[in-house]
């Protein structure tokens, strides 16, 4: 489980990135974070992951706060960024050896783990390929395998799906589904509404870094009764934030 409580952030000192936040991600689901450019989605996570620091308020993930307790915090969650740029000069295996190291996971987990997770997303033939040599994709689903190596408890995925191959991506969401099914927490944010519609247990939207709806899809649309789509219930949702901050 995660905790926002009252969570600020600024980088600038006059305007706040996020603002006021409280949510709570519960174990045993996926939750959607939607929003537009801007809105303070990608700033969220790494508050969570301790990548920022807090201005203001507290994050928990599974009772360790995230700026208290770091390492405890850290050992029980993986992340995935946006940006799959990374160790450019080690080779697919050699990474993710690496990430087993870094977690302490057995020689037998790791090259099992290893096994399964390289032929679901289908870069178990490239291996023994230099990182640098990689496609965007490819690289998005090394390090994807390479969060989800030590089958940590709680998922945090920014954009997971960007660059993603329809059957890396099909992958991907049976992934999340079991996990949340074992009464694991998945977070992940994305811009493609139809996937949120369709995977997430519930959702969140924020703007300009407040909240500004969390639930289920089904509390969205009886909110909104008369649209029936995602789409325009979210830009409904962001119209009117942008009327009312207008």
């Amino acid at each position: 489980m995660i905790e926002l409580k009252d969570v600020s952030k600024s980088y600038d000192g006059i305007r706040n990135a996020v603002d006021q936040l409280t949510l709570d991600i519960r174990d045993g689901e996926i939750f959607g974070f939607l929003g537009p450019n801007g809105a303070g989605k990608t700033t969220t996570l790494k508050l969570i992951t301790g990548l920022l620091s807090l201005d203001q308020g507290t994050i928990t993930v599974n009772g360790f706060d995230i700026e208290k307790s770091p390492l405890e915090a850290k050992q029980l969650f993986a992340f995935v960024p946006d940006n799959p740029d990374t160790f450019q000069r080690l080779k697919g295996i050699e990474y993710l050896r690496f990430i087993g190291d870094i977690y302490g996971i057995s020689k037998e987990a790791r090259e099992e783990r290893v096994a399964d997770l390289t032929r679901r997303f289908d870069i178990h033939d490239v291996m023994n390929q230099m990182i640098r040599t990689y496609s965007h994709g490819m690289k998005q689903k090394l390090i994807l395998a390479g969060a989800l190596l030590h089958d940590p408890e709680v998922w945090i995925l920014d954009e997971p799906m960007t660059g993603l191959d329809p059957a890396s991506s099909f992958q991907l969401k049976q992934l999340m589904r079991e996990h949340a099914d074992a009464g694991k927490t998945v977070l992940f944010s994305t811009h493609v509404l139809e996937v949120a519609e369709k995977v997430c247990d519930r959702l969140s939207v924020i703007d300009n870094g407040r909240l500004l709806f969390v639930g289920t899809m089904a509390e969205l649309k009886e909110r909104y009764s008369e649209d029936t789509s995602l789409e325009s219930l979210f830009l409904r949702l962001v119209g009117e934030a942008d009327a009312v901050a207008g």
